[in-house]
């Protein structure tokens, strides 16, 4: 799409996609081996509890990861709630705000209290230089999450914790297939939580994994997810029914086995986008750290609003009338959502940078539904906005016509 041939949606032409271009759009993996495991489930009639295709998802994802346990959950938000009930996290948790609000209500759901700390606007991170102003005789742990799976800084992170008697978790719904330093994802602090959502690039329908390499964290962690149940009519501990279902981890090793093809793909859409959008001013997109592994699962934009000519929410408004659902992550950010803005209603003062972050981030589509032909097109709306930018600020209604 270019200027001279096209006219934008939102100034009257015709939309450039007949389909809805959706952030997230699930990866489905070989239809025809999914079917076969899930006849081979119904002709065993095991369903869940703990069944063999669970059994050799946890297996497979723990060989992928490099750790000793993997325990497949319901989804991630469960699994992080089981996570920090296991390693008996109470008190204040330190957490970023910039992330999805399941981080923070798997805490304040077992009266955990959530205390936001900035992030580091190079990364989007958790910034361990601001952790430590948020200790308090309370904390008893940091929570951090690797925002588009691009990693935390992990060795700080865990220098601090060391250094303050503090345990560390990680939120690593993002972060499936991503390695720090070498190692893969999943291995750090007590344990790690991954989401294997519809949206996530691997997914298993709904679901999720807890990692670790502790032993006993690990069988905390099993016992709770089956109702405390160590073998028939025999609970020692208190649990919940977090287990997983045969026919997610039908999907999820479904999935696991296409999984380079599907990072491929994410990583071709990626530097489709970064030539596509290369040199508009006031537009950056996140970029992936070439030596170390990524799953180029989110495609991420930043728009400067001091140099852009339009604005990220204008932009996102052109976008959504070409049927291109781009999204405003994670607006408007935790700290702004209840019950967290009531309790905390000052906190965005000590959040500047999670403030700019959240007002300027767009996410674009990616992954199997996506082409380069497509991303190619997608470019051409952004750039054919820009040109225009006065005449969509003024049918925006943002100044007189």
């Amino acid at each position: 799409m270019t200027e001279s041939n096209c006219r934008l949606a939102i100034l009257g032409g015709a939309p450039a996609f007949k389909e809805t271009l959706h952030v997230g759009r699930p990866n489905l993996g070989d239809r025809q081996r999914l079917f076969t495991r899930f006849n081979e489930m119904l002709d065993r009639r095991w369903l869940s509890n703990n069944g063999p295709l669970v059994q050799e998802f946890e297996g497979r994802i723990a060989d992928y990861v490099g750790v000793k346990h993997a325990i497949c959950v319901c989804n991630a938000t469960i699994g992080l709630e089981i996570a920090a009930r296991a390693a008996d996290l109470a008190g204040e948790v330190i957490v970023p705000a910039y992330t999805f609000v399941a981080t923070a209500h798997a805490l304040q759901w077992q009266q955990i209290t959530p205390v936001f700390a900035d992030l580091d606007p190079r990364t989007h991170n958790l910034d361990p230089a601001l952790i430590e102003r948020h200790i308090t005789p309370r904390t008893t742990a940091i929570l951090g999450t690797h925002v588009w799976g691009r990693p935390c800084a992990i060795d700080a992170l865990t220098e601090i914790a060391r250094r303050r008697g503090l345990k560390l978790m990680f939120d690593a719904a993002h972060a499936f297939g991503c390695s720090h330093g070498g190692r893969m994802i999943g291995g750090f602090g007590l344990a790690e939580v991954f989401s294997f959502h519809a949206t996530k690039f691997l997914n298993s329908f709904e679901g999720g994994a807890i990692t670790t390499d502790d032993d006993a964290l690990a069988r905390r962690i099993r016992l709770m997810t089956n109702f405390g149940f160590a073998g028939f009519d025999q609970v020692i501990h208190v649990g919940t029914n977090g287990k997983m279902t045969e026919a997610c981890a039908a999907m999820g090793l479904t999935c696991l086995e296409s999984v380079d093809e599907l990072i491929a793909t994410n990583r071709r859409n990626h530097f489709a986008y970064h030539a596509g959008l290369a040199g508009l001013p006031g537009v950056s997109l996140v970029a992936y750290d070439g030596s170390e592994r990524n799953n180029y699962q989110y495609v991420v934009v930043e728009i400067d609003p001091a140099t852009a000519r339009l604005g990220r929410d204008e932009l996102v408004a052109v976008l959504h009338a070409e049927n291109v659902l781009a999204r405003k992550y994670f607006w408007p950010g935790v700290h702004r959502m209840e019950p967290y803005r009531s309790l905390f209603p000052h906190s965005h003062l000590l959040l500047p940078a999670t403030e700019r972050c959240a007002a300027g981030v767009i996410v674009l589509p990616t992954g199997t539904a996506m082409d380069e032909e497509r991303v190619g097109t997608l470019c051409g709306v952004v750039r054919n906005a820009f040109a225009h930018a006065g005449e969509v600020r003024q049918r925006l209604g943002l100044i007189p016509a």
